[in-house]
């Protein structure tokens, strides 16, 4: 055998390691020492700072680090990360990060995580476990929130937005076909626009899944003093678009808006979605787990009758980040909407790996982390029905009892209350009532010094015009101290803050 000048033989590379090579004593023994590092983080966890600002010098310690020429021996890698990476985070895993809906992660969750990336699984589809593993947790989040499951189906995606994304695509692609065209061939070139409808307290991915999947900004209705969107200016704003020769196809509401927790009328929007032949889809990203608390089974009537559902197991069931999902009524519309497969993805069902079941073929993604489905499946697994009932319930209740804490506080006022978690309020001093601009810098300036303080971690919003704190704490293991702390943060900011005034 005669090899070209310039090119190496292949024969012989079985004896030079890969890069990546790893042997297997070394492997268990740094597994044992992550594991060490990151138990004592999460065991000094609660007693130390929700976040600390990331020191200029490490900062510019990894934006100047040069490209390794060769090989780091792995314990320095962990070093690094120990040292330069692992206490400088935004803080979630922290019982008092109340920002954000960015709960914690179950330790349950890490491990699946970590069990994920060892296996090493496409879930993309085909005769393996990961497969059905998504199949299960998709149903099991259905029940959960009382979606019905006969023809309906689901796929695990990144986060809220992603799923918020997806359920919207597959309403579009309803659209065109409830309208005569098929958006696959012919794209939305030449054809009356397709209108999608949504609060105004609807999360911000909404408006941008609508401009980016080129239906143009949606139309934003208004609310009323609960914060709800209005169903007489919905039907009013319809009513003027089919007259402009629009085609309203998509209203999509709220089970517990990001800033104020408030829930739409769901059951009313869902008769009048179906009386005028729209898709009905609910975004329960943040809120949708509130169904599991009995006493607000009438907030949430109305969201078995949608035609899609986002939910995100990494909100408010503890789920590591990044898990959300995507349900359709009639789940054969994902096949429809996305399905796609070139010569060298063909595979028959029953022969080789193939299995009957195929994620990207509802979904953009062809790789696809089958972490997701582990990370929930071992949550809901670990928690159980009735141990996730108890912990939406837990937080609700806190809630109520974060709200009592500030209205019974002289120096602070309730902005906004809702049914859910979220608890927007702000610092007032005795002298500044009625000075709302200068009310609205303080806060601000408070909100900044609370994250930086590393005491309790808050995020701000506006509502009805004014700057308000934000509180939406959902730690697994939160509890009055905590709420009593995030307070006390606040106050301890505020009377620092607080200038001389006559």
């Amino acid at each position: 055998m005669t090899v070209s000048a310039g090119l190496r033989s292949p024969v012989g590379y079985g004896g030079i390691p890969s890069p990546f090579a790893m042997d297997d004593q070394v492997f268990r023994d740094l597994a044992r020492e992550l594991v060490d590092i990151l138990g004592a983080y999460l065991q000094t966890l609660p007693e130390s700072p929700v976040y600390r600002p990331l020191p200029d010098e490490v900062r510019r310690e990894i934006e100047q680090m040069r490209l390794p020429a060769g090989p780091m021996a792995p314990g320095e890698i962990l070093e690094f990360f120990r040292e330069r990476v692992l206490p400088y985070g935004r803080g979630q895993n922290h019982p008092r990060f109340a920002a954000f809906v960015d709960p914690a992660a179950s330790k349950m969750s890490m491990l699946a995580a970590f069990a994920a990336a060892a296996v090493n699984t496409s879930g993309a589809g085909g005769e393996y476990a990961a497969i059905y593993l998504e199949q299960t947790a998709v149903r099991w989040l259905m029940e959960l929130i009382g979606f019905p499951r006969d023809g309906s189906d689901g796929v695990l995606l990144g986060g809220g937005s992603d799923a918020n994304r997806h359920c919207v695509e597959v309403a579009r692609y309803w659209g065109a076909q409830v309208n005569g065209w098929d958006i696959r061939e012919d794209g939305l070139q030449g054809h009356p626009r397709l209108t999608m409808y949504m609060s105004e307290e609807g999360h911000s991915c909404l408006e941008k899944a609508a401009f980016t999947l080129g239906l143009g900004s949606p139309r934003k209705v208004p609310v009323g003093r609960d914060f709800r969107i209005s169903l007489d200016d919905l039907r009013a704003a319809v009513a003027a678009d089919r007259r402009a020769g629009h085609l309203p196809f998509l209203v999509a509401a709220n089970a517990g808006s990001v800033k104020t927790g408030a829930i739409d009328p769901l059951e009313d929007l869902a008769r009048f979605c179906h009386s005028e032949g729209l898709w009905l889809h609910v975004d329960g990203a943040y809120g949708g787990f509130g169904a599991l608390d009995a006493r607000l089974a009438q907030a949430f009537a109305g969201m078995d009758q949608a035609d899609s559902v986002a939910i995100d197991p990494h909100k408010w069931m503890a789920v590591a980040i990044g898990c959300s999902c995507a349900i359709v009524r009639r789940g054969e519309l994902l096949l429809q909407t996305y399905k796609l497969v070139p010569s060298y993805l063909s595979a028959t069902p029953g022969k080789g790996f193939a299995g009957p079941l195929w994620y990207s073929h509802r979904s953009a993604e062809q790789t696809r982390d089958s972490g997701r489905a582990l990370k929930t499946f071992w949550n809901i697994q670990q928690a159980g029905r009735a141990g996730l009932v108890s912990h939406v319930r837990r937080h609700i209740d806190l809630a109520r009892y974060m709200e009592h804490v500030v209205d019974s506080s002289p120096d602070m006022e309730l902005m906004a209350t809702g049914p859910l978690t979220a608890v927007c309020f702000r610092y007032v001093p005795a002298n500044w009532h009625g000075d709302d601009q200068g009310l609205d810098l303080l806060n601000k300036a408070i909100m900044e010094d609370v994250q930086t303080g590393g005491q309790a971690f808050l995020a701000g919003t506006d509502v009805r015009g004014r700057f308000a704190l934000r509180s939406c704490a959902l730690h697994y293991a939160l509890n009055e101290r905590d709420v009593e702390s995030i307070v006390g943060a606040v106050r301890q900011a505020g009377s620092l803050r607080l200038p001389a005034r006559m």
